[in-house]
C-alpha cells in the first residue's frame, strides 16, 4: 500500500480510485505552469521524450506538452500494445529532483556503453535450481572480473553520468562501462560492496521496495542502502514487488512507479531516475507511465551495449553468469553491440 495515510482508512472501492483523482486534480494544476512539473516533449518524427526534470529550463524552448493521445499513438507506431485509455499528460512528483539536474539539448546521440548487469554474488547453495545458480557470481570470480576490467583500461561510470553524457554530451572516459545489480540481495552489500571500494569502483543497486520494508533476510536493509549511497553507489528502482509489468492496469503501473520511487525518497533522501524492469517484462503501457512519473530511463535484459536518445527506456545490458570468467567479460565489453 502507498505510503499514504488516507489508503489506510478509505473504503477498497474509494483507494482504487483516489489516486488516480489526485493524479487528475494534479494535472490540472500543473498545466500553465511551465517547468513545475515532469515534462514529455513531442519531437519530429512523433517520439514521445523526456527532456527535463522538476526544476531545470525547458530546452530547446519550442517544446510543447505531449497530450495523452500523442502518447499511445507513439506507443502504437512503435508496435507495442495500444492504450485501453488515455494516459494522464503528466504524473505528481513527489519531491525535490535529484540534486544533479539534467536537461536534454535536442540533440540525438548514441554512444557504445557497456552495462553489466548481475544479481547474487556469492556462491549457491548445494541445492539451488538452475536459475539461482545461473545468477550467483561468486566473490573470488567477482574479484578477478574487477581485476581484468581495470586491467584493461576500463572505468567504471554511474548512469548519471552516461544520461549526461546522452542528453548534454558531457564527456565520458575512454573506456566507461557501468556495473548494476537488479534485486538488491543481502550478498551486494556483504560481498560486492568491498570489493568494489577496495578498487574505487562505482555501481548501480536496482531496489525491490517492498522486500526491503518487509526485512526479508535475503535481502539488503535500507541501513545498508544508506552505507553503500554514501560509498557512491546509486540506489534505483526495480519496482515494489519483482511483479511482472507488462500486460498491467494504468492504477498498477502507477502504483509500481510511484511506490517504490516514494519509498526510496523517503528512506534515502534520494530521488530514482532509472528503472530495471522485473524480469525484464514491459510494454508500451510501462514505458508511458514509468516516463510520466519522470524516470529518465529503463533498463532491459536485451543483450547489447549502444545506446541512444531515441529509445532511452529500452535500454541494453550485458548479463554476468557465473560462468563469465575475466577474459570472455572483457571480449564482451569489447563487442560492438
Amino acid at each position: 500500500m502507498p505510503r499514504f495515510p488516507i489508503f489506510q482508512f478509505a473504503h477498497p472501492f474509494l483507494r482504487r480510485h483516489l489516486l488516480w483523482i489526485g493524479l487528475f486534480l494534479s494535472a490540472q494544476l500543473l498545466a500553465g505552469f511551465p517547468g513545475s512539473g515532469p515534462m514529455l516533449t513531442a519531437e519530429p518524427g512523433g517520439l514521445a521524450l523526456q527532456a527535463a526534470p522538476v526544476g531545470t529550463e525547458r530546452i530547446p524552448a519550442e517544446v510543447t506538452k505531449a497530450a495523452p493521445e500523442e502518447v499511445a499513438a507513439n506507443v502504437e507506431s512503435n508496435g507495442e500494445a495500444p492504450q485501453t485509455a488515455p494516459l494522464p499528460s503528466t504524473l505528481p512528483d513527489v519531491g525535490q529532483p535529484e540534486a544533479r539536474s539534467l536537461a536534454w539539448d535536442g540533440q540525438p546521440r548514441t554512444v557504445r556503453v557497456p552495462v553489466l548487469m548481475y544479481h547474487y554474488l556469492s556462491i549457491p547453495p548445494d541445492d539451488a535450481n538452475i536459475y539461482r545458480r545461473d545468477l550467483s557470481v561468486s566473490p573470488e570470480l567477482f574479484a578477478r572480473q574487477l581485476e581484468a576490467i581495470q586491467a584493461a583500461g576500463y572505468t567504471t561510470i554511474s548512469l548519471y553520468d552516461l544520461q549526461a553524457h546522452l542528453w548534454e554530451g558531457a564527456p565520458l572516459p575512454e573506456k566507461p562501462v557501468v556495473i548494476t545489480f537488479d534485486d538488491a540481495y543481502r550478498d551486494n552489500y556483504t560481498n560486492a560492496f568491498p570489493l568494489l571500494r577496495e578498487r574505487g569502483m562505482i555501481a548501480t543497486i536496482f531496489v525491490v521496495t517492498d522486500f526491503m520494508d518487509e526485512e526479508r533476510p535475503a535481502y539488503m536493509t535500507w541501513d545498508m542502502a544508506r552505507e553503500m549511497l554514501a560509498g557512491g553507489i546509486s540506489i534505483e528502482s526495480h519496482g515494489r514487488n519483482h511483479i511482472s509489468l507488462k500486460n498491467q492496469s494504468q492504477d498498477y503501473l502507477v502504483w509500481q512507479a510511484l511506490g517504490s520511487l516514494e519509498t526510496i525518497q523517503h528512506e534515502l533522501g534520494i530521488r530514482p531516475r532509472f528503472v530495471s524492469y522485473p524480469a525484464g517484462e514491459f510494454d508500451g503501457q510501462t514505458i508511458a507511465i514509468f516516463q510520466s512519473a519522470d524516470y529518465w530511463a529503463g533498463f532491459t535484459t536485451i543483450q547489447g551495449a549502444t545506446h541512444n536518445t531515441d529509445d532511452l527506456f529500452r535500454l541494453h545490458r550485458v548479463r554476468v553468469r557465473n560462468t563469465t570468467g575475466p577474459e570472455e567479460l572483457v571480449r564482451l565489453l569489447g563487442l560492438d553491440w
